[in-house]
């Protein structure tokens, strides 16, 4: 006993190091990425949390108000290998997870990686995919691997699929089922900016492009290294059971059909974990998951049709469990 007490109190210096880490190179890829995305930083700060806690990022908004450019900037402040999908009717899922091909040559089949095979896939228009297309999504996003006629292939690591989507413009497109979404860790919408953000996009956007000159901060080595560091994020049971217990209350509310998965409590932990490794500290607040459950379970709720009469949204639901849950008392 005494020996493991010594061997943790040891680590504790070489723990703190390594949050500190996250905090200094979170800080300077948001700054990077504010100088293309004008006053969004909360956005920023949700595809940050999503990259740390080994997530996924949906991006669900209308057109032209920076959803693929906040996707591209993300993935220019790494250093690290990047790849655009757009998402098209006539898209196959060997384009998404590769083919095996034959290779006249060497007499033998060889596999061609398809576009998946990256750190970061922006996905563009991801609901204009057919639903076959869509599905070889699922096995990638959840496990960091492809199967391919019986062999699997690991992807690269770290690994995040940031995708878009237009809930306005539903002509030709396919709704992403819920299993489907339900791999996302969060979806967040940008919103139109303010008058001063956009006076300042049409000054730094008018004359050139941005994004041509952001360089990269990091790399693909040091976000995994960030990554190891955010799972030491202290979380106290009292926070393991405040989650537990909204998603009880999202299964039993008269007004959701289908409430949050085990999978939704599972990513509400991991992100609440990178939200406060991104304010500096090693433990996780009621505050964190408060701040958190919309955008991480907004998307995965199925609202009955009653609620949706009555014009309420998922977010107003969730807004609403929370404050009804019993929160941990102050020195959980």
């Amino acid at each position: 006993m005494e020996d493991q007490q010594t061997r943790q109190q040891a680590a504790a210096p070489d723990r703190a190091r390594s949050l500190e880490s996250v905090l200094e190179i979170t800080t300077s890829m948001a700054n990077a990425m504010k100088t293309v995305i004008e006053g969004k930083p909360e956005v920023i700060q949700a595809a940050l949390t999503a990259l740390l806690a080994e997530g996924h990022l949906l991006l669900e908004d209308v057109p032209g108000v920076g959803k693929t450019m906040l996707a591209k900037t993300l993935a220019r402040s790494i250093d690290c290998t990047v790849r655009r999908i757009q998402f098209t009717p006539d898209l196959l899922p060997s384009d998404v997870t590769g083919v095996n091909m034959f290779n006249q040559d060497m007499r033998a089949f060889e596999f061609r990686p398809g576009a998946i095979f990256a750190n970061v896939v922006v996905g563009d228009e991801i609901n204009r995919a057919s639903p076959k297309t869509q599905s070889a999504l699922l096995e990638c996003m959840e496990e960091g691997q492809v199967t391919v006629d019986g062999r699997t292939y690991t992807l690269p690591h770290p690994f995040i699929v940031m995708a878009t989507q237009n809930p306005i413009e539903m002509e030709g497109t396919y709704p992403l089922p819920e299993a489907q979404r339900d791999r996302f860790m969060a979806r967040v919408s940008l919103g139109y900016p303010s008058s001063r953000s956009e006076m300042d996009m049409l000054e730094s956007h008018g004359e050139r492009d941005p994004l041509e000159e952001l360089r990269p901060v990091t790399d693909a080595a040091t976000v995994s290294g960030l990554i190891k560091a955010v799972r030491t994020v202290h979380t106290s049971d009292a926070i393991r059971q405040y989650i537990v217990d909204l998603a009880a209350a999202t299964r039993d509310n008269t007004s959701v059909r289908l409430g949050a998965s085990p999978r939704a409590t599972l990513h509400l932990l991991r992100a609440a974990r990178a939200h406060a490794a991104l304010a500096g500290r090693d433990y996780v607040l009621p505050d964190d998951v408060q701040d958190l459950v919309v955008p991480v379970w907004g998307h995965r709720l199925i609202l009955t049709g009653e609620a949706i009469h009555a014009r309420r949204s998922p977010a107003d639901v969730l807004r609403g469990l929370t404050e009804r849950v019993r929160v941990p008392a102050p020195g959980f």
